[in-house]
């Protein structure tokens, strides 16, 4: 990321529903592409945010409700992914965003996205998923565990920061430090933030995209998957299959990589994206 287009990272707020929803941005005239996350927040695309920007992009990492800098708090109501879809829409609208837009999503966000393009919910011109859930991927033990009431409930504030410390390490792979894990791990420090990403984790459920399959079978729009090879929450194997079952899909692999590849390979996957969204 050069210096002057990190001098001009911002973040900015619009009112949701009520409560403040926090977005990085780097402001310019340009194209927009909104990125989404999953259990984590906004963070994860930073590294790639410049890059975008200087292919002349307006590039839109969003925090969820309740997650990351975003305000209010989710429930499991309010948490699955037909319901944070809908949330997204509404961003988008408070944004005066119209017209065609570029979508891409990390994680859970990726199932959001792809619920997002399936149900025409937004305008997609072109559609990446990065290390997303896909199929029956998902949850992960990790994150199945929190749809039991009694866990949630019998679950501390410290048990949960060690956990993502955890987790959160793991998913940077090669690219952890203790300062970019702290960084990442910050919101969590919150007890609502807490709350919220105990609600989302409880949420959490393949049907949502095990029944987006014909649809995206369908599908006509141009899609790009990026993937850390090393990832063992979303393993590269659901990319492949993704890739020969979903037409107009190109899978890009990133060796040496986890979960948030982003943070390994920023200028790659910075390239390739913007390059896929130019074309």
């Amino acid at each position: 990321m050069s210096e002057t287009t990190e001098t001009k990272m911002l973040r900015k707020s619009v009112q949701v529903d009520g409560e403040a929803a926090s977005y990085l941005t780097v402001e310019r005239d340009g194209p927009p592409v909104l990125l989404l996350h999953g259990t984590y927040w906004s963070r994860v695309w930073l590294p790639v945010l410049g890059r975008l920007a200087e292919a002349g992009f307006r590039p839109i990492a969003v925090d969820l409700p309740g997650l990351g800098r975003s305000g209010g708090e989710l429930t499991p109501e309010t948490a699955t992914v037909p319901a944070l879809a809908g949330w997204v829409t509404r961003f988008v609208s408070a944004l005066g965003v119209s017209g065609p837009i570029a979508l891409a999503g990390h994680d859970i966000g990726g199932a959001i996205a792809q619920r997002l393009l399936v149900h025409e919910l937004l305008e997609v011109s072109r559609f990446a998923l990065v290390n997303s859930v896909t199929y029956d991927s998902w949850p992960v033990p990790s994150v199945a565990r929190f749809r039991d009431p009694e866990v949630v409930a019998a679950t501390t504030g410290a048990e949960i920061l060690d956990a993502r410390r955890h987790t959160v390490t793991g998913a940077l792979a090669g690219a952890a430090t203790e300062p970019l894990v702290a960084e990442y791990l910050d919101p969590w420090t919150d007890a609502r933030v807490r709350r919220s990403w105990m609600a989302l984790a409880g949420a959490a459920d393949s049907r949502y995209t095990l029944e987006l399959t014909p649809a995206l079978q369908r599908s006509t729009t141009p899609k790009l998957l990026v993937w850390g090879e090393d990832d063992a929450f979303q393993k590269v194997e659901y990319a492949e299959r993704f890739a020969a079952e979903i037409p107009h899909t190109t899978l890009l692999r990133i060796p040496d990589a986890g979960h948030i590849p982003t943070e390994n390979a920023p200028e790659r996957i910075g390239r390739a994206l913007a390059e896929f969204f130019l074309a």
